[in-house]
């Protein structure tokens, strides 16, 4: 951590391969089973729930990351930016995302696990940070989370919250 201490900015990237979910197989097999669900009540409600799986990412997860992120910095020490090249990069590798669920009565906060790993843009081999985060929960405010993908936003936001703290104690 200690080797984070003078760099003030990061390009921020994202990576979902290899994604696990948890009681399947593969996201594949999840995507499946959870299309082939809505298809059985509505026409086309699958094609519509695996559009917005993904699309979440670019459009809640990574900017709710960002956001978090940089909040935890109001004098500029650090920030990270999607799509400008840095000096230097870090990675959020998703290693397992579960979207939870809320259906009234009862619900689940949704859980990811990361690796976040910062390396020099140029020279991607030269790692000067790695760690793996689990258990990282999400959820809406009071309860009102019935969307799995802002449950999911939530819990990057909260990997964004405990990473900073982390960076905080060395800054």
């Amino acid at each position: 951590m200690k080797n984070l201490k003078d760099i003030k900015e990061y390009t921020v990237v994202f990576d979902y391969e290899n994604l696990e979910i948890p009681k399947f197989d593969s996201e594949e097999d999840f995507l499946e089973e959870k299309m082939a669900k809505r298809e059985a009540k509505e026409e086309g409600a699958g094609e519509v729930f695996k559009a917005s799986w993904f699309a979440d990412r670019e459009d809640r997860y990574e900017p709710k990351f960002i956001e978090s992120f940089n909040k935890r910095f109001d004098e500029g020490e650090m920030k990270v930016v999607k799509g400008e090249e840095k000096k230097y990069t870090m990675l959020i590798k998703t290693t397992l995302m579960y979207a939870g669920y809320n259906v009234g009565a009862w619900r689940q906060n949704s859980k990811i696990e990361a690796t976040i790993s910062v390396f020099e843009t140029s020279n991607p081999s030269n790692v000067l940070y790695s760690a793996d985060f689990t258990k990282i929960e999400g959820n809406g405010a009071m309860g009102y989370d019935f969307n799995s993908g802002y449950r999911i936003s939530e819990a990057y936001a909260k990997l964004a919250k405990v990473y900073a703290k982390q960076i905080n104690k060395v800054l």
